[in-house]
Order: C-alpha cells, then sequence, then structure tokens
C-alpha cells in the first residue's frame, strides 16, 4: 500500500490553524509568532511533512539538484579507477549539502538533446563536468551557458576548475627514478590531446632536462589511457630496441599492466630487469606484486573540492572566485623501479 504524502492541509488540522498560516510558518514569514512557528513546524516533523520538490522548485528556481556530464571514451563508465573514485566523494558531499545528483546522458545516439538541452530539462543547479572530450562543441555550448560548471582536470578561464597538480606528480616520479640510478627513461604517455597529457609530457621532458638526461625520440610513444593492448605493444617496441630503456613510465596504473605483460613474455623480471611506474594510485596496483611505483591522485579531495565549489557558485554566483584549484599528489615508491648503478 502506497503512504499518502501529508499535506499542509493535514498540518493545519492538527495544528488548529490555517493551511495559510502554515505556509508561512514553514516559509519562516516575519508576520508569524516565533511560537506559531516551532509549533508548526514539530508537527509537521511529526506528521513525516516533505516539501514537494518540484513546488519548492516553483519558489525559489532551485531544484536541488547537480548534474554530472561524464562520457568515458573508453566506455569503461564508471569502473574507471580514477573517475569513479573523485566522483564518489563528489557525490557524498553534494549529498552532505543536501543536492541529488543525476548523470547526464552522453549517448548521442539515444536521445537529440545536446547536453545544455539536458541540463536546462532537468533544471540542474549546476554541472560538474569530468572525462569528456572538452574539445566537443556540446561541451564548449555548455561551458559557455548560464548554468554554474565546474570542470576536473581541464581548464577554461572564465570557469572553476579543479586540476590534480601533474607537473609535480610527473617531477616527483621523474626525480625518484633518476634517483634510483636510472638514465635511459622511457614515456608510454596518453595519446589524447589533453591539458592532463600535455602537462605530464612537458613536465617529463623538463624534468630530465633539468637532471641533464637526454631523452632519444624512439623513448617516447604515444598510447590511450586505460588501454593495456597498446601499452603491451608500445612496450614490445621499446623492449626490441637496439638500446633499449632500464624504466618505463605508463600513462596511467592500468595501462602498466599492459607492461607488465610484455615485460614477461621476455621472461624479464620487475624489477631486476626492467623498472616500471605508473600513475593514478589505483587500489590494484598497490596489491600487485611487485607493488607498482606510481603517482597516487587525491581523489577524495579532488571530488570533495569540485562538490564545495560547486555549492558555492550555485549558492553565491557573485561572491564565488573563478579559480583553478591544484591538488597535490604523493608519490609510492612501491617496489617496480630498482636500483642500478649509475653509468653518469
Amino acid at each position: 500500500m502506497t503512504k499518502r504524502m501529508v499535506s499542509l492541509k493535514d498540518i493545519s488540522k492538527a495544528c488548529g490553524v490555517s493551511v495559510a498560516t502554515v505556509s508561512k510558518a514553514l516559509n519562516d514569514h516575519s508576520d508569524i509568532s516565533k511560537e506559531t512557528k516551532e509549533r508548526v513546524r514539530e508537527i509537521a516533523e511529526q506528521l513525516g511533512y516533505h516539501p514537494n520538490a518540484a513546488a519548492q522548485a516553483l519558489k525559489t528556481n532551485k531544484t536541488n539538484n547537480i548534474g554530472v556530464l561524464f562520457v568515458d571514451e573508453a566506455n569503461s563508465g564508471l569502473t574507471h579507477d580514477y573517475f569513479s573514485h573523485v566522483l564518489d566523494s563528489f557525490k557524498k558531499k553534494a549529498e552532505q549539502e543536501g543536492f541529488d545528483i543525476t548523470f547526464i546522458n552522453g549517448d548521442k545516439t539515444r536521445n537529440n538533446m545536446s547536453y545544455l538541452s539536458h541540463a536546462i530539462y532537468r533544471g540542474f543547479d549546476g554541472v560538474v563536468i569530468a572525462c569528456v572530450d572538452f574539445s566537443d562543441p556540446q561541451v564548449d555550448e555548455l561551458i559557455k551557458s548560464k548554468i554554474p560548471v565546474v570542470t576536473i582536470d581541464h581548464s577554461f578561464f572564465n570557469r572553476i576548475s579543479i586540476m590534480s597538480d601533474n607537473i609535480k606528480g610527473i617531477k616527483d616520479l621523474v626525480t625518484y627514478i633518476y634517483e634510483m640510478g636510472h638514465r635511459k627513461i622511457a614515456y608510454v604517455h596518453g595519446y589524447e590531446n589533453t591539458a592532463v597529457t600535455q602537462s605530464r609530457l612537458a613536465s617529463f621532458y623538463n624534468t630530465l632536462q633539468e637532471l641533464g638526461v637526454n631523452v632519444p625520440d624512439e623513448y617516447i610513444i604515444g598510447s590511450p589511457y586505460r588501454n593495456t593492448e597498446k601499452a603491451y605493444e608500445a612496450t614490445k617496441k621499446l623492449l626490441d630496441l637496439p638500446d633499449p630503456p632500464t624504466c618505463i613510465l605508463y600513462p596511467d596504473d592500468f595501462a602498466a599492466f599492459g607492461g607488465f605483460n610484455a615485460v614477461r613474455e621476455k621472461n624479464l623480471r620487475i624489477p631486476e630487469d626492467i623498472s616500471i611506474a605508473g600513475y593514478d594510485g589505483i587500489e590494484i596496483a598497490r596489491r600487485i606484486s611487485p607493488r607498482m611505483t606510481t603517482i597516487v591522485q587525491d581523489t577524495d579531495k579532488i571530488g570533495t573540492m569540485a562538490a564545495a565549489k560547486l555549492i558555492d557558485l550555485i549558492n553565491n554566483p557573485k561572491g564565488t572566485l573563478i579559480e583553478q584549484i591544484v591538488i597535490e599528489g604523493t608519490l609510492e615508491k612501491g617496489e617496480s623501479v630498482g636500483r642500478i648503478e649509475t653509468e653518469g
């Protein structure tokens, strides 16, 4: 049997006051006494009254609903280790602040609505954008709209963005590898032309230049994020070079598993014969043997900060600073990078 919604009329009967008085008391009108407001609210709570969300939205122009635009080209969806943790912490923070979250349909074959149309149709108070093709005209349309938006891992000059510190992350990782004696360092980097890829690749070159280490062109190979097959192929190419590297970096921990497979197929040992490093710090990378050397991204802080900033923007649009917030990760030394004798 369906439980009937408690109405203002029910509360007015229980309190012995008019429906108008109940409405004014619940909406904190100044012409209602403090005692009446307290009594009405107490009775409303006892009866289990919940304001109708749609009616509230009409009064306040707020739905307390946030849209999440997440379009993962690799189709790993919410099994995407990094973004699933970021969005989980985003969801927890949003719900603590009284907001629900709804995913914006990224499958354009299933409906003809643009991302902006979907956001307007759903009446979202704001939208968080993560893991999309930021050059997509539909994303650009949403970014340029009046809807409050926060982006994760991509920055626009007029929007708040929450970024992982990719430059420092790669610098810390490469410096550690250098300190372990490695001078022949290869990088199977993210293939996509994103801010994350550009920052990491530039930081890789810059750090090795500062350390006085030369990087042959054949040591640099583009490969999609989270693609073990392409990482496996890239690793085979690197291992077959006349002068192969002693350490290989990968775009992320998941892709690095492809590297592990290629190394073991050649009957080489990690880290005794070849060293490997990932990026992200996903749970499984810290449980395999040898434990992966990686940068652990602070997914909890990234997600929580994205939610906090978006809610600030929704509640205080004029007073919220439009800024880029950078969240540092931490080096997990692990066991997959071995020490070798320095050649110079």
